[in-house]
């Protein structure tokens, strides 16, 4: 039984830890199935000259070591499959990149330039030795700069898939990481990238404050006007936080379908989706009607739905000149009430200051204290009958409300057709974009894009984000602390989780305590208790026989001379005990000789 509760007690501590761990843990290895991570040795380049140098060296056998974690090795991704756009920064320059050198309009002079600094290098703490990408390096100030796909996207019956890579090195204060596709025009010129440059769709991550944004916005062309108007997708349930602070790379995916369904991903977890017909604000189809400028109120429309009555009148007892409170004419004056005692008086201790100047300062009056004497009394001054509220204030008279008659309701005005109206159904079928950019203000720098990707194919998308940002994610999940240190991160994310792993260490140590050092002993079992379920009885009497042998013993050594001459001389009171002790053990074995034959033992002892 104790085996049983004890093997219980230790399944509660497990399922208690594993439901901890759940919390904390994340999943780091999504492409666990689809990345090939290729293990360095630590001993690949080392020559053999080298390593017979070092054994003659350390000729006693070196103390075992913590084996490092395995080094993955970096190899750069080959876009496979249909694509417009891939990028992967790995050649460590900027060719094919060109960077704005427009100047804003209607700004500072200071600022208006866009002279932030890009650069291609490694991350700061990289876990890959020769991944590259494109970091801005400049802070509170403009960046901008772009390069052109391998050919137009056209949206036609094929989906939109553009996906990238965004660490912020260093957090981020207030800035954006979005990325924009650039609309194809005419006078498209890269040189003078800015922020009015037409654009169709904007998307990635932007912060400022506690406000974190994950942008989704399309450019929707109105087919009569021919203007183009922004539509931003609703905000994301997921709470996004973390991965603005956790100095993580994370894939951003957006996929814009045929069907008008679009969905947003943050390493390959959906975050955002919706349709572009319902899900967007302003909506892509304007109302069929709208109310008509040119009609106005008219000034004899009554919006009234209450109105005072015309036939009431006052009555001739409303009295509106009654005061709201009066005297209590029952009140009575309490004993005691010390009439001629004021409430505050003079303190009798105060003394006036030595540089009290009375032209100056006035006549000194000594500060007012509350007088001792109406410590005791029930009151001191003249006495006043307290107030009451009075039955007969009914304040000024005004008349009762009642309904309406004339009541129209509250104007609107009214309804015509729209002039603009007109119903896209394929809100999917935007401009053409020609070029990919990033127009940026931060006010935090070393953000660090990597891998962009444009393609019309799915799997094709999937692949490279396996073999670029999967294979990151695989370096980063290696070079992570052990669970004891993410636990204890975790916990200063989130305190409450400290009351979790108290709970988890204490509450099985409870329990044990409880089931093991607290259950109830068995108590000893009485003769008749024997008798009635023929209980093999423990054989004690033997025992007992020769404890009190040895307790005659000591009492006759004990005993004085004249005692052991008494008990000499009654030899016969000894014979008599004898006897009494021999009819006794006759009646015992008698006793236990009937329990021998009694049915349930003979059965007993059959099985």
């Amino acid at each position: 039984m104790m085996n049983q509760r004890f093997g219980l007690l230790v399944l509660l501590a497990v399922g208690l830890l594993c439901l901890t761990f759940t919390q904390v843990s994340r999943s780091e290895d999504l492409f666990e199935d689809d990345v090939d991570v290729d293990i360095e040795d630590e001993l690949a380049g080392v020559g053999d000259e080298e390593l017979e140098a070092e054994i003659d060296e350390d000729e006693a056998p070196p103390a075992p070591k913590t084996p490092p974690p395995p080094k993955v090795t970096y190899k750069a991704p080959e876009p496979m499959g249909e694509h417009f756009f891939a990028e992967s920064f790995d050649r460590g320059t900027l060719d094919g990149w060109v960077q704005s050198i427009a100047k804003k309009d209607n700004t500072d002079e200071d600022i208006a330039k866009y002279d932030g600094k890009w650069e291609v290098e490694e991350m700061k703490d990289s876990k890959l030795p020769g991944d590259k990408g494109l970091v801005l390096k400049s802070r509170a100030k403009h960046h901008a700069i772009s390069a052109q796909l391998l050919r137009p996207f056209t949206f036609d019956t094929m989906p939109l898939i553009l996906q990238y890579e965004v660490n912020f090195q260093s957090g981020i204060d207030c800035g954006g990481a979005y990325v924009k596709l650039l609309t194809q025009t005419p006078d498209l010129d890269l040189d003078q990238f800015m922020d009015t440059t037409p654009y169709t769709i904007m998307f990635g991550p932007d912060k400022c404050g506690e406000d974190y944004k994950l942008h989704f916005i399309f450019r929707h062309k109105n087919p009569k006007t021919g203007e183009y108007e922004e539509k931003h997708a609703k905000k994301p349930d997921a709470d996004l936080r973390t991965y603005y602070t956790d100095k993580k790379t994370h894939l951003y995916t957006l996929v814009v379908n045929p069907d008008n369904s679009f969905e947003v991903l943050i390493d390959h977890t959906v975050v955002n989706s919706g349709s572009l017909l319902t899900d967007v604000t302003p909506p892509v189809n304007p109302p069929a009607e709208i109310e008509d400028p040119d009609d106005h109120k008219p000034e004899d429309w009554d919006e009234r739905p209450k109105i005072q009555d015309p036939d009431a009148t006052k009555p001739e007892d409303w009295d509106e000149d009654a005061p709201a409170q009066i005297p209590d004419e029952d009140a009575v004056k309490p004993d005691g009430w010390l009439d001629d005692e004021p409430e505050y008086i003079g303190d009798p201790e105060a003394i006036k200051p030595e540089d009290w100047d009375e032209d100056m300062d006035g006549e000194w009056e000594a500060p007012q204290v509350a007088n001792p004497a109406c410590e005791t009394a029930p009151g001191c001054g003249a006495w006043k009958r307290p107030m009451i509220d009075n039955p007969n204030h009914k304040g000024k008279w005004k008349p009762p409300m009642i309904d309406n008659p004339n009541y129209q309701g509250v104007w609107k005005p009214r309804k015509i057709p729209n002039p603009t109206f007109f119903e896209d159904l394929h809100p999917f079928r935007m401009t053409a974009f020609n070029a990919v950019g990033l127009e940026l203000w931060s006010m935090t720098s070393d953000i660090f894009f990597d891998n962009f990707f444009i393609s019309n194919d799915r799997n094709t998308a999937e692949r490279w984000a396996a073999d670029s940002w999967g294979l990151k994610r695989a370096a980063e999940s290696a070079a992570e602390p052990g669970l004891a240190t993410q636990m204890l991160t975790a916990a200063e994310e989130r305190p409450w989780l400290w009351v979790v792993y108290v709970l988890t260490v204490a509450l099985p140590l409870v329990l044990i305590v409880v089931f093991c050092c607290t259950g109830k002993k068995k108590s000893a079992a009485t003769p008749a208790e024997y008798k009635k379920t023929d209980e093999a009885q423990p054989d004690v009497k033997e025992e007992e026989q020769q404890q009190e042998e040895e307790e005659d013993e000591e009492e006759e050594e004990k005993s004085s001379p004249e005692e052991k001459k008494d008990k000499e001389e009654s030899p016969a009171e000894e014979e008599e005990e004898d006897v009494k002790d021999e009819e006794q053990d006759d009646a015992d074995e008698l006793e236990d000789d009937v329990l021998r034959r009694s049915p349930r033992n003979r059965k007993s002892r059959k099985d």
